[in-house]
């Protein structure tokens, strides 16, 4: 082709990707990647200059030092505003036609770039891509564009997005002369691009295959992938463009899930819960209900306090005092930690029925512990179970003979993937305020432990723990009642308290250490002293931080009421929504314990709503869905604000039952469990 004049070819690359550190300094066939693009688009028939743009300061050193080591042209500017970095660059380099290749775009065609100049000094055009939209595979993307709207771009974007992606003002500019070209079949879905560690595995087998040759074409590439098709599975998990559709800390969720399996290690913090690609996900500082997320957005919540941890709020001052005197005075030593007597002599004081107690650091671990000293005690394998007991192998055994048996307690479809198959048919689940559900697995099992959280969603009907515990003790049976969620939320101590009904085990997590790790097993003598014939022991359980949480926070319940507060603000809140609902003709069903209300819409709508309320209220600088872990530090007044926010929320839904289109509304996926994806 005829060679064509001053066309700056400007690589934008850094060195300290969130999702992928060092990603194009990978080295494939023994070279760093960043050299393989820029060797392959030197061999572009065009005349031309390649400068790589790359952020000013010593986290892109090491990528720095190894480009001009190869002579290569490097400049140096903004690390977050890439639009101004490609202005100053052109400027500086005189350019009248500038060519934006992103490094992670190693396997970016020559001949495609020779084809998409052509074109582009044919026409006249001010902007050229071949991906708005897109139909050639992520990773191969090429933009051209003239000086005059780099300039207009620059001079008139204001979004953080437009200043960090370059062209989305350009592309919006109905003003400029625009051209998408396409390729031969829409391949979109194809993934080239260098995002993850799993794409390093694609584009290292394209190369490879066709090494030492650097001039392979994409029809090339097209014909090895297809005869090679698995290769495409690699990274298929991946949706394209997810860079510049998410924020910082979607990208570091995608960095965590390569690393981490999951993710994180707790489902319910996953961002899919709450809304994809959108959710803050990460933070570096909670104080009383705000939350500091890692961009240093500021943002209220009211959702789940750190899953039901902080009752007193984010980082109590007091509480956080005496964790300070421990962390001063040492937290682990050869010797025990004294606060595990005086946490022991507390609950026990709380709860005059018990005798024992033992201490833990997770609610999974309390949930097993007690099993396995109710097992020793009983001298019975079988469980029935109401209610959701953690993550262990002896609860999810219960799905080994029916995969749904545990669905109706709080997670549906829970794979039991790798519990011991010898466990089927020690666990059985029952139905709460069902006492035919329960009889039903007595009648035909014998049980020796009776394990159930006193309430969740619904309260108990009339007597009915009253009879469970009539069961218990008439066919000498231990029961256990799991307060991980709900001790301290309705009473000072567990909400069995309030309903006079003494179990012979209890479980406390969540609330008692205000976010501190620390939970407790208390129970009667002649059965916690069975503990110590069975081997029950961790390292760990023997700090000092966890306990003295627990004292300082239970100090402060104390003095505050906490539970009162909680429970009436609850129930006021409750009477708010009920109100909202009847003003705008909504059907919601209002449930949940007072301290932790929450409200349901129809099936078949209520993840689409739930959605809407997160981003509305994400808008806002809120975190919230569809239920509230209340703590001391909310109150009438700034409930009040969240409640005027979810009036407008609830105005839209109206209009959406009403025949509006959704889509006008939520401009997000819908949430979902991405244990279940």
């Amino acid at each position: 082709m005829k060679n064509i004049s001053n066309f700056l070819i400007i690589v934008q690359a850094r060195q300290n990707s969130v999702r992928f550190p060092n990603k194009i300094i990978k080295k494939v066939c023994g070279y760093p990647l960043i050299y393989f693009l820029i060797k392959r688009l030197s061999l572009a028939n065009f005349k031309k200059k390649i400068v790589i743009a790359i952020p000013k300061g010593k986290e892109n050193f090491l990528l720095k030092k190894l480009l001009l080591k190869k002579n290569y042209d490097v400049f140096s500017g903004s690390e977050k505003n890439v639009l101004e970095r490609y202005y100053k660059c052109a400027k500086k380099y005189n350019a009248n036609n500038i060519i934006r290749i992103t490094s992670d775009c190693p396997l970016v065609d020559p001949k495609l770039l020779e084809k998409l100049v052509s074109i582009y000094n044919k026409n006249r055009i001010d902007y050229l891509n071949n991906a708005t939209p897109p139909s050639f595979p992520d990773g191969l993307d090429i933009e051209i564009f003239n000086f005059k709207s780099l300039k207009m771009a620059y001079l008139n974007a204001r979004d953080g997005y437009e200043k960090e992606h370059v062209t989305p003002y350009i592309k919006k500019n109905n003003n400029l002369k625009k051209y998408n070209y396409k390729n031969f079949k829409d391949l979109s879905n194809w993934r080239f691009t260098l995002d993850y560690k799993e794409d390093l595995l694609v584009i290292k087998k394209i190369i490879e295959n066709f090494y030492p040759r650097i001039d392979f074409t994409f029809e090339e590439i097209y014909k090895f992938v297809i005869k090679h098709k698995k290769i495409l599975k690699i990274n298929d998990k991946y949706m394209r463009n997810s860079g510049s559709i998410s924020d910082l800390n979607y990208k570091i969720w995608q960095r965590a899930k390569n690393i981490i399996p999951g993710g994180n290690m707790l489902i319910s913090k996953r961002p899919e819960l709450f809304i994809p690609y959108k959710w803050p996900t990460y933070f570096k500082k909670a104080k009383n209900i705000t939350i500091t997320s890692l961009q240093n957005v500021k943002y209220k919540d009211f959702c789940s306090m750190g899953i039901g941890t902080n009752i007193l709020g984010y980082s109590n001052n007091l509480v956080d005092k005496n964790i300070k005197k421990i962390v001063e005075d040492g937290n682990m030593s050869t010797l025990n930690s004294f606060e595990d007597i005086l946490l022991a002599e507390k609950l026990i004081e709380i709860h005059p029925w018990a005798d024992m107690a033992k201490f833990l650091r997770s609610g999974g671990e309390a949930n097993a512990l007690a099993i396995r000293i109710s097992r020793a005690a009983s001298n019975k394998d079988k469980v029935a179970i109401c209610g959701y007991h953690g993550w262990h192998d002896w609860y999810l055994s219960a799905n080994l003979s029916n995969k749904s048996n545990l669905d109706n307690h709080l997670m549906k479809s829970l794979d039991p993937l790798g519990v011991p198959k010898n466990l089927k048919n020690t666990v059985f689940p029952f139905k709460y305020n069902d006492l035919n559900s329960l009889n039903n697995i007595l009648k035909n099992h014998d049980i020796g432990t009776i394990k159930m959280e006193v309430t969740r969603e619904i309260k108990p009907k009339k007597d009915y723990l009253k009879k469970i515990r009539d069961i218990c003790d008439k066919k000498k049976i231990i029961l256990i009642f799991d307060e991980c969620t709900s001790g301290f939320r309705n009473s000072f101590g567990g909400i069995h308290k309030l309903y006079n009904i003494n179990p012979d085990i209890a479980m406390f997590g969540k609330a008692l250490g205000n976010g501190y790790p620390i939970t407790a097993v208390i129970g009667k003598k002649e059965i916690m002293e069975f503990a110590n014939s069975s081997f029950i022991s961790s390292t760990m359980w023997t700090d000092r931080i966890g306990p003295t949480a627990a004292l300082a926070s239970l100090d402060q319940m104390e003095k505050l009421k906490s539970w009162e507060y909680i429970s009436n603000l609850g129930i006021w809140l409750k009477e708010k929504w009920k109100k909202l609902a009847k003003k705008h003709q909504l059907k919601i069903e209002i449930q949940g314990m007072d301290a932790i209300p929450n409200f349901i819409f129809h099936p078949k709508k209520h993840a689409q709503y739930k959605t809407l309320i997160t981003q509305e209220m994400l808008n806002k600088k809120i975190l919230a869905t569809n239920k509230i872990f209340i703590s001391t530090k909310h109150s009438k007044e700034n409930l009040k604000i969240y409640l005027q926010y979810l009036d407008d929320i609830f105005y839209k839904i109206n209009k959406i039952e009403n025949g509006e289109d959704l889509n006008k509304y939520l401009k997000s996926s819908v949430s979902y469990n991405p244990y279940l994806k």
